[in-house]
């Protein structure tokens, strides 16, 4: 990861500098509210992928840097509705912005964002990488729904599960990487390998998150460890306990996931359940093996900086659980 972020260190200044001019507006509350989430101490992954993808995919020029922009806007715009909707406390380890300027404010001011990003993929001047982020918002936001409308679920299968997380989450990835491929000028076969890298990666980060939420410490989160316990969101560790504990613990799984009536001693003894079973270790297997999936995607590249880096990537995507 330091070698990646050390690879791409001009660039993401220029994409830092990209984000902080678009996110100015006459209207005072959309970049003090932007700042609040984006200021912080995020990491920009997704933008860094874009910019890796394009860099091994052998850009030159800097049009990826403005892709890069618009992906970090999308994947922000994403985060403000996501913690209306969830009601989140925390994010990136401050206080919601909902909690300050409201649900409406934090709504539109994620609307401003999306409409941002679609500047800035108009200006990179490539249709195709146009389309791809464009297809990737419309896959997010249906993934969100799915979510929505399953949330609570006991019966919900692990299938259905990774079909959610491939899109509210790995779509943005594959589609960072793959216009960053595109914009670069990369062959169909180099632009499908390198969204299969992207996918891979987020389905991992992902997968990693819902087991640290059961089993991280919430200053390395930014945000409330337990906060999908106490949302009822059926998240893999949580559909692997319930499947595992069978009828046994039927009741309980009814009472807390079901109508979330917890204690503050439920979350604690979901997270015993899930060690004695074997439920956040199986999840954690299950984002190794994506993890070496997105590595065995990047096997026709030879750069001998840019590819390294990129298996770096992933092998950090699944050493946070540590």
């Amino acid at each position: 990861m330091d070698g990646l972020m050390q690879l791409a260190r001009a660039d993401m200044a220029g994409v830092d500098a990209l984000i902080r001019e678009r996110m100015q507006s006459p209207v005072s509350v959309i970049p003090a509210l932007a700042e609040h989430l984006i200021g912080g101490s995020a990491k920009r992954l997704r933008p860094l992928l874009t910019i890796a993808a394009a860099r091994l995919a052998g850009a030159r020029d800097d049009a990826c840097l403005k892709l890069a922009a618009a992906v970090e806007f999308i994947h922000t715009a994403t985060l403000l509705h996501d913690d209306v909707v969830d009601s989140s406390q925390l994010r990136r380890g401050k206080v919601a912005a909902h909690l300050i300027w409201g649900a409406p404010s934090s709504v539109l001011v994620g609307d401003f964002l999306f409409a941002r990003a679609f500047e800035l993929m108009v200006e990179a001047g490539s249709m195709q990488a146009l389309e791809i982020l464009a297809r990737a918002s419309r896959v997010i936001a249906e993934g969100e729904v799915l979510q929505l409308t399953r949330a609570h679920d006991l019966n919900l299968t692990q299938d259905i599960y990774l079909e959610i997380i491939k899109a509210k989450t790995a779509e943005l990835f594959a589609a960072a990487a793959e216009a960053g491929a595109v914009v670069a000028g990369a062959s169909p076969e180099r632009c499908r390998a390198l969204r299969q890298y992207g996918q891979d990666l987020g389905l991992a980060f992902q997968l990693v998150d819902d087991a640290l939420d059961y089993s991280g410490v919430s200053d390395e989160l930014g945000k409330n460890t337990g906060d999908d316990f106490r949302e009822g969101k059926a998240t893999l560790p949580l559909l692997l306990v319930m499947e595992r504990t069978g009828v046994a613990e039927r009741d309980f799984w009814v009472r807390t996931v079901d109508r979330r009536e917890q204690t503050d001693a439920d979350f604690e003894r979901t997270r015993d359940l899930m060690q004695d079973t074997g439920a956040l270790d199986a999840t954690l297997e299950l984002a190794g093996a994506y993890a070496a999936s997105a590595k065995a995607a990047l096997a026709d590249f030879a750069s001998l900086s840019w590819r390294p880096a990129l298996e770096d990537l992933a092998d950090f995507a699944v050493a946070r659980r540590m």
